[in-house]
This record gives structure tokens, sequence and C-alpha cells, in this order.
């Protein structure tokens, strides 16, 4: 039975990759400080024996017993609501933390998967953005504390493969939705259903004419999967190549939601990327892998869930 380890893993995302790996056979520990995570996304797997939960912050030592044969790096604030708000504690968490999770995957020997993401193109200047673009970031604005962060740790990663033959993956992740999302959390998807569940005005930022790529939870951790146990060292893009408007959406969330919310305009946050769609030519290739949940099915998907946590019928 492999032994595995997800930082990070009381999140929206480290969550289901739990539920996922469970499912395949895995012994799974999560590891989480909860400053962003939340217990509700793990508390149904209390009682499976194969499942152990430690309350720990990463950037402090990690001492995990017995052996271990994978480590999925996904502690870090992932919004930006919430890395605006925790600047300092995102910064620690992709150096100091990378750093711990490192010194573990070589101790035990394990594989190494980094949770990286498409903020690393920043706002950029090719589309779509293959791995091989190098990014357009801001490295002092206020983005700059998650961006740079993940952009050090994808740095480590590549040291410790290259110089103590540390077996690592990077996983680039674009725009991810589905259950277990925050309400609260800013994102646009949470953002918009909880906005037009409740009838109040959806809020877009800008002119609703900047893009994203948006992909359901399920079809993200079948892609993290697999890169996890492909050959592959080097970053890979898991996202969904569907790209449409942040306007597009906000008038997809109206209809499925049957809302009566307004749209209103507010002023772009500083670098917000204006583009963003993945290149997953390589995802296809090495791990034959593409995203099949349309958005519409995700959303519909992920507002049942938001109705119950909304106390909505």
């Amino acid at each position: 039975m492999p032994r595995t380890l997800i930082t990070g893993g009381a999140g929206f995302l480290g969550s289901h990759l739990a539920d996922a790996l469970l499912d395949r056979g895995h012994e799974v520990i999560v590891m989480d400080n909860l400053i962003t995570g939340a217990l509700q996304n793990i508390e149904h797997l209390f009682g499976r024996k194969e499942f152990t939960f430690v309350h720990h912050d990463v950037t402090n030592f990690i001492h995990v017993s017995g052996p271990l044969h994978n480590i999925l790096h996904f502690a870090s604030p992932a919004s930006p609501i919430d890395y605006l708000k925790l600047p300092i504690q995102t910064l620690k968490v992709g150096s100091l933390g990378t750093h711990k999770a490192l010194g573990l995957a070589k101790e035990k020997n394990a594989r190494f998967l980094l949770a990286s993401t498409s903020e690393c193109y920043g706002d950029p200047m090719v589309h779509p953005q293959p791995e091989s673009y190098w990014g357009n970031v801001n490295p002092i604005g206020p983005r700059g504390v998650y961006d740079e962060a993940k952009r050090f740790a994808e740095a480590m990663t590549m040291a410790y493969h290259r110089f103590h033959n540390v077996d690592t993956r990077i996983v680039r992740i674009f725009n991810t939705y589905g259950p277990r999302m925050r309400a609260e959390d800013g994102r646009v998807v949470s953002t918009f259903l909880t906005e037009a569940l409740q009838n109040k005005p959806i809020t877009i930022f800008g002119d609703g004419r900047q893009t994203r790529s948006f992909c359901y939870v399920a079809d993200e951790v079948e892609g993290i999967i697999r890169l996890l146990e492909s050959n592959e060292v080097e970053p890979t893009n898991i996202g969904n190549p569907s790209e449409m408007t942040v306007a597009q959406l906000a008038e997809l969330v109206k209809q499925i939601t049957g809302s009566r919310s307004e749209i209103i305009f507010k002023e772009l946050p500083v670098d917000d990327p204006k583009v963003r769609q993945p290149d997953i030519s390589k995802a296809r290739r090495i791990l034959n892998w593409e995203p099949k949940i349309p958005v519409e099915q995700g959303l519909r998907l992920t507002m049942e869930y938001f109705k119950k946590i909304l106390n909505f019928p």
C-alpha cells in the first residue's frame, strides 16, 4: 500500500486528492495548519483506518514516522483574497515549507509533487501559455507574494532533483473549481455563484473581457495523479483549454442559477492577468489526459454544493 503525505490536504484541492488516492489504495496522511483549509473538507475520512490527519505548519520541521512513498506539497493560500491577507505566510510556505517538504522527501526517498500555478506566467504576453514560457510577473506587486513564492518553489524543487536526485514532479494548476470551495474565498466561480444564488449584484472587476479557463476539480485531480504516476520531471500544465471571458461566466452563472442578479463592474485589481489559457499539448501527449467535464455541467455540480452550504432549498 503506497503511503502518501498531502500537505495542505484539508484545503479544496488537497481534500479531493485525499479522496482519490484513498480510493486508489493509498494510505493518506493529511498535514494542514488550517489557516485556509477546513476540517469539514476531510471529516468524512476520519473513520478510515488508512487516513491520518496531522495539525502542523509545514514551515516548521516536518516529522512523519515510518516510510513515505509520495509527498504532494499543496500547502499554501491559493486565492487572491487569502494571499493578499496573508502575504508573509504565503511567501514562507512557498520557501520554508517547500524546503522542509523536499527535505522530508530526500530523507524518505519519496516522490515529491509540487502544486505550482498558472500564476507563474503572470500577465502573459504569450497566449495560450505553454510550459516553455517564462512568464511576465511583477515581483514587487501585491500578487507577487504568491507568484514568486511558487516560482521559487519550482526552482527549489528542480534544485533538489538535480543536486540531491529527489524524484520530483511539478504541476502548474489553472483555475480549478468545484465542491468544497469556500463561499468567501474571493475566486470568481465561488463569488459569482454565491452572489447569484442570493440575487445580489454579480461583481465583475474590470470590463469583463479578461479571460479564464476553468477546470472542474475531478478532471484536475485525475490529471495531477497521472502526472504523479508518470516519469515527467519538468513542469506540466493541468487545466482546461476552453477559454471564456469573465462576463460570459457571469451570464452562464445567472442562467444556471435562474438568478435575478444585476451585473456590476468595479476597477480591475493591480496585475490582474488579462488572459489565461493553458496549452495542454504536453499533458495530452505524455499523460493521455484532457478535461472531460464541460463548464456548464461543472458549474451545476458546484451550484448544488453552494446551495447546501448557504442553506438554500
